[in-house]
């Protein structure tokens, strides 16, 4: 298959009109009998319940849920998870419930749909906060049972093959979110053919200029390529016949993504990568394997430290096969793949290829093949790390760390293979044998010889670890040195246990000094029905084990507070409210005078009015006012973020508006979002110069992902000289969103 065919078959799978004859005929190919009756109840419960919904594109929202299916089907997933796939929304976005779908179909497809259900009745502080804990009831739910990630990546999947539909931040949000948490899920499960093209489509959002250019690049010297690798392929063909091995030689191009990434990592141009194309070899047996890789070898001269045996060592995710890189005529490079037909079903469905292989009429198989539980152990270690982290933000970087780690393949004196993160230490190896060993460890050999311990291991390594009964534990530096969860989750859980009660006392005092800190008392906040939801929320089992997580540093004093001052203020939102907005209200004159922020709140004068920082209210926006505790009246835009919970305290609502001839300047930061370039600063401000905004400083950075984000604060009279601002900067080349 050639690059202009990857493309033409892409076309064809986003835009075909799938319906539920397709997916039924889809599991047929994979399956001796099927379930038709219980797709078909799935299918007709989602087309009652959804009803007249429509997606972004118009479309009835059930041709959403039938693509997922199909995506399933192609895989060999079994009904339940077809039928899960069918009904996977019905619950978030329709008016069934967890108990009707338990009560219909059975808890084994209710429990699928629950774990790719989004978390919409409980109230976080924050978006991110709402997202880790979507992410932590995938995992739990994934930890029992594995359907439900495959199920959820399907369901991205198709998202991303219909997100032209979407705003363009969101695009940009749907495809950051795919690259960096669904793409890596599916490589860590083997789906290798749904990881690709979930990288292809994010890049296609992500870097829009880039894959227009490679596309076009690609297809410029498509024939010339083809030429080379047809060649290839049919002599490779000849002298496998020739040995007598039975053999089936394809050719297949590398994904965009993935070309773009090699000239970004090696600084080259389109022209300067040869290896675009990779050959893969079937064969019947692992016998065959290592005959025919003996056969190119000799045909081709191999390039040094391009060569790969992962029949030998498998990766993680069950993936087998050799790879190794040839170089052809004039020194081009090529790539080869060599695997049994078996492992190519593994190579192409990952995971999934568990459900696939149970139907012994279609592959053969005279027993149903199990799936080892060691393949998974990541799983496993990331529903233990999970279960400690109360920091949104420190669960997101482990998980992506996770998600994106590669491996080094490393072993015992008696030759068990250990699979480490890269750069991870004789100390992770430890760890990995046996909490105990790693917390007694005194120092190592490698290969035979002493080494320090937080020497970085590379694959194939043979590691010894000394140990002594009389070791004092692990040090707190090995943290700076570890690379592997498991291992700083064991060091930092010995000291929790080791150092409880000097942990409680740091606790205590941190506590205290955020109490004091917020002007309130400890007998204002410790009443128990604040301390039981405090518990509750970050699921603690007593005020000791909060008290020892804050001292340790699992989480802080402020969030715990927090809480706790959350509870308080929910029973005493309607304390001397009254006696506020008498006290206001004395305050009143027979003329109404604009606080110095050019804002009138009705029936009152020269009362402390504060425009929040949150939303940055301008002249023009809409606004609304809100009674503090002796900080006068704060003012929110009415599309403020937190307006939402301003309103359930109505009692302290109150009505503002602006003063019509006031000619204040008015402090407002705005984001701007841009794929990086040379000349883009420069460029943003000559079109904020061009307004009559006044520039009051810059900040910008930089992902790695070469996304500009640029904080831009400035002076403005009113909302209209702003949104003058932000539509020059949306006009720069490059910008593809700006806001407040």
């Amino acid at each position: 298959m050639n690059v202009f065919d990857f493309f033409v078959i892409q076309y064809i799978i986003n835009n075909k009109e799938i319906k539920i004859q397709d997916v039924i005929s889809k599991k047929k190919e994979t399956s001796r009998r099927v379930d038709t009756k219980l797709i078909m109840k799935a299918y007709n419960y989602a087309v009652e319940h959804h009803g007249d919904q429509k997606r972004r594109s118009g479309e009835p929202y059930i041709i959403h849920p039938l693509n997922v299916a199909y995506i399933l089907a192609e895989l060999g997933l079994d009904e339940a998870t077809i039928c899960a796939a069918l009904l996977h929304d019905v619950v978030e976005d329709t008016d069934a419930t967890d108990a009707d779908l338990r009560r219909e179909f059975s808890d084994e497809i209710a429990d699928m749909v629950a774990g790719v259900t989004k978390l919409e009745t409980i109230q976080f502080s924050t978006v991110e906060e709402q997202q880790v804990e979507d992410y932590r009831k995938m995992f739990l739910a994934m930890g029992k049972d594995i359907r439900v990630i495959i199920l959820k990546i399907a369901d991205r999947l198709h998202n991303m093959r219909t997100l032209k539909y979407l705003k363009r931040d969101r695009q940009i949000a749907n495809a950051k979110e795919t690259m960096e948490i669904y793409a890596p899920l599916a490589n860590r499960l083997g789906l290798y053919s749904m990881k690709w093209e979930l990288e292809d489509l994010s890049f296609k959002y992500l870097y829009p200029e880039e894959y227009h250019e490679l596309v076009e690049g690609i297809n410029k010297k498509r024939e010339e390529r083809l030429k080379f690798i047809e060649k290839i392929m049919a002599d490779i063909r000849v002298q496998l016949k020739k040995q007598h091995i039975d053999a089936e030689v394809t050719g297949r191009a590398k994904h965009l993504y993935s070309i773009y990434r090699k000239m970004k990592r090696d600084n080259k141009t389109l022209d300067q990568i040869y290896d675009l194309f990779a050959l893969r070899i079937l064969v019947n047996s692992i016998k065959d394997c290592y005959a025919a890789l003996g056969v190119v070898h000799e045909m081709y001269s191999p390039m040094p430290g391009r060569f790969k045996d992962y029949i030998a060592v498998p990766k993680p995710n069950m993936y087998q096969s050799i790879h190794t890189t040839l170089l052809g005529d004039k020194g081009t490079p090529f790539e080869v793949q060599i695997r049994t037909w078996d492992m190519h079903r593994v190579a192409e469905y990952g995971i999934a290829a568990h459900w696939a292989y149970k139907e012994a009429s279609y592959f053969g198989k005279k027993q149903a093949v199990k799936v080892e539980e060691d393949k998974l152990a990541w799983l496993r270690e990331s529903l233990e790390w999970q279960k400690d982290m109360q920091d949104p933000q420190e669960f997101l970087a482990t998980l992506k760390t996770e998600l994106f780690e590669d491996e080094v393949y490393v072993f015992t004196p008696k030759g068990a293979i250990k699979i480490l993160p890269r750069n991870a230490t004789p100390i992770d190896f430890a760890y990995s044998i046996h909490e105990e060993i790693g917390n007694h460890m005194t120092g190592c050999k490698i290969n035979s010889k002493m080494m320090p311990i937080i020497t970085p291991l590379k694959s194939g390594d043979i590691i010894e670890i000394i140990t002594s009964d009389n070791s004092k534990g692990p040090s707190r530096d090995w943290l700076k040195f570890v690379k592997s969860t498991k291992a700083k989750n064991k060091i930092n859980g010995w000291f929790k246990k080791s150092h409880k009660a000097e942990n409680i006392e740091k606790g205590k005092e941190l506590i205290e000094k955020e109490i004091k800190r917020i002007g309130m008392t400890h007998a204002d906040l410790f009443k128990q029905e604040y301390i039981d939801a405090m518990l509750d929320r970050y699921k603690y089992k007593n005020l000791e084990d909060m008290y020892a997580a804050v001292g340790f540093g699992a989480n802080s004093a402020v969030k715990v507070i927090a809480k706790m001052l959350q509870e308080y203020r929910k029973e005493h939102q309607e304390e001397d409210i009254e006696e506020k907005m008498e006290e206001l209200r004395k305050q009143k004159e027979n003329k109404q005078k604009p606080s110095s922020s050019g804002v009138i709140v009705k029936g009152i004068d020269n009362c402390l009015v504060k425009l929040s920082k949150c939303c940055n209210p301008l002249p023009g926006d809409e606004i609304i006012g809100y009674i503090t505790k002796g900080r006068g009246v704060s003012v929110h835009r009415k599309d403020c973020v937190n307006v939402k919970d301003l309103l359930s305290e109505e009692n302290r609502i109150i009505d503002v508006k602006w003063y019509e001839e006031a000619k204040e300047n008015y402090n407002v930061t705005i984001e701007a979002l841009a794929n990086d370039r040379k000349g883009l600063l420069v460029d943003i401000l000559n079109s904020i110069k061009e307004t009559k905004a006044n520039l009051m400083g810059v900040s910008t950075k930089t992902t790695k992902e070469r996304i500009a984000i640029m904080d831009i604060n400035i002076e403005v009279e009113n909302i209209e000289e702003l949104n003058k601002v932000i539509r020059n900067i949306k006009k720069v080349d490059s910008v593809y969103e700006v806001r407040r």
